[in-house]
């Protein structure tokens, strides 16, 4: 019985895994057919990953993808301790991949069922 349980979870995880590289493959495609220019996708650093690195024009753009079963629940998983751990991602990242002069902007995309994705511009602010 043990066994049985934790062979299911195993599969639960696999599933959202798969779900969630699904749902980045999805925002990547998206984003790029809106002009973005992908840099970069699941970027790991000391403070935190960073789902996608785009640029457009002048930004240098964050993005965190949250696949969800509605736009609410997705939106309401952009938490504050998130966007902290983003945050910090992206400092690191900026030193790297930025340029003089760039805007660093963090975006969401929420990928929901038999939806479009939804795209999230500027959500959080850099905090000083």
């Amino acid at each position: 019985m043990v066994e049985a349980r934790r062979h299911r979870k195993t599969n639960e995880r696999r599933a959202r895994e798969r779900w969630g590289r699904l749902a980045e493959q999805i925002a990547a495609i998206w984003l790029i057919a809106k002009g973005y220019r992908l840099l970069g996708r699941r970027l790991k650093t000391p403070g935190g990953e960073i789902d996608l690195l785009l640029r457009r024009r002048d930004a240098l753009v964050f993005v965190e993808v949250k696949a969800r079963p509605t736009l609410d629940t997705g939106v309401a998983a952009l938490h504050l301790a998130q966007a902290r751990r983003c945050q910090a991602a992206a400092r690191w990242l900026a030193t790297r991949y930025g340029w003089p002069g760039a805007v660093l902007r963090h975006d969401a995309v929420v990928i929901t069922p038999w939806a479009l994705p939804r795209h999230l511009i500027a959500i959080w602010r850099e905090e000083d």
